[in-house]
């Protein structure tokens, strides 16, 4: 489309020039001259100012967290998204105050489940009365588990999130969760992928708090 456009406002443009390079020299006065100017000026004025407005649309890769708290929309050829208010149950999925990090002998006495398959990734579903974890006290039920130590779990399969949990070698297995649900998590206003990298590679918020390993 941009191609088309300039050929016809340079079509346009060597009209007009043409249409004033046809009159007789005597015609030419400085009234006739200032009007060509004027016109000219106009049309290319336009061409300027469509090449210096500022862009109105955003590419759909490049939609940050930001945009979406903020209500900034994202513009297509064929689409245009209304701004939209911050959720009320909005919970700031990049504050490292919104996750728990502990750290539990096995067995953990923890019941994951998975996720709808809209987020993937498991969450606790109870505690077992008794069991390492009830007894420490910090995780309840609802919390998204997201790193195994330093490996990130955020959004995996039931079998590939657990594994990193059955594989653990240590002697007190650290974990992060999440303290929020899993469209707060993995929906519009999770955090970013660089985020979660960075805050799953330092192991989380992980803490020293633990139970005795059972003898």
């Amino acid at each position: 489309m941009k191609g088309t456009t300039t050929a016809i406002i340079l079509t346009s443009t060597t009209a007009v020039v043409s249409a004033f390079s046809a009159l007789p020299a005597t015609q030419h006065t400085n009234t006739n001259a200032v009007r060509t100017k004027t016109e000219l000026y106009g049309l290319f004025d336009g061409v300027k100012g469509a090449f210096s407005q500022p862009p109105t649309e955003l590419e759909a890769g490049r939609e940050t967290p930001i945009d979406r708290w903020m209500g900034w929309s994202v513009v297509t050829e064929n689409e245009v998204k209304a701004p939209t208010a911050v959720p009320a149950d909005f919970v700031d999925s990049m504050d490292e105050k919104n996750y728990i990090g502990i750290m539990l002998a096995k067995p953990m006495g923890i019941v994951f489940e998975e996720n709808d398959s809209e987020f993937g990734g498991i969450f606790i579903q109870s505690v077992t009365e008794d069991g390492t974890a009830a007894k420490n006290g910090m995780v309840l039920p609802g919390d998204q588990l997201v790193a195994v130590g330093t490996k990130n779990v955020a959004g995996l399969d039931f079998d590939d999130a657990l594994s990193a949990i059955i594989e653990s070698s240590d002697e007190l297995t650290p974990l992060s969760m999440f303290r929020g649900s899993a469209k707060q998590l993995y929906g519009p206003t999770g955090p970013s992928k660089d985020w979660l990298a960075s805050f799953c590679e330092k192991g989380g918020v992980a803490t020293a708090k633990s139970e005795t390993p059972a003898e």
